[in-house]
């Protein structure tokens, strides 16, 4: 079924309705950085959540705060929504609620497009999650030598 938000944005980020986002934009432009009073989700994480490009896209050329955080969450990882993030100033080294950041992410789920944009971005290879954990050790422990041989170069 998928999740179901308080605020009305988000659901229709979520669901990957362009025009709804868009509606709800011009009747309230406020509620483009608004968050949901369960997760703590924007917009913008409804739409990274997903993986909805276009509506992520529209979101940040409105100006929507790429380093609000939520509660609980992880987005899904596609190298054209990493490169947008970046480029609008998102802080490659944020941790959520478990300490990781996206380098963490990258490296349990074996994603080899993302970790060098990453890496590029300055993503800081020490930090620990609170698992005590750098994404260094989640390669190492998954056995994800290519993974573990990019993050020593970087080093």
């Amino acid at each position: 079924m998928g999740i179901l938000y308080s605020e009305p944005i988000c659901q229709a980020a979520y669901n990957n309705d362009f025009s709804e986002v868009q509606f709800l934009l011009e009747r309230d432009s406020n509620c483009l950085n608004i968050q949901d009073s369960f997760s703590g989700d924007t917009p913008l994480i409804c739409a990274c959540k997903q993986g909805n490009n276009r509506i992520v896209s529209y979101l940040l050329k409105r100006n929507a705060d790429v380093n609000l955080r939520n509660k609980i969450s992880k987005t899904k990882q596609n190298e054209n929504l990493i490169k947008m993030l970046l480029r609008a100033g998102a802080d490659v080294n944020a941790t959520d609620f478990s300490g990781s950041t996206a380098l963490h992410y990258a490296c349990k789920m074996n994603n080899q497009a993302v970790i060098p944009l990453l890496l590029q971005a300055h993503a800081d290879t020490s930090l620990k999650n609170q698992d005590g954990e750098t994404p260094l050790d989640i390669a190492r422990r998954l056995q994800f030598h290519s993974i573990e041989s990019m993050l020593r170069k970087n080093s």
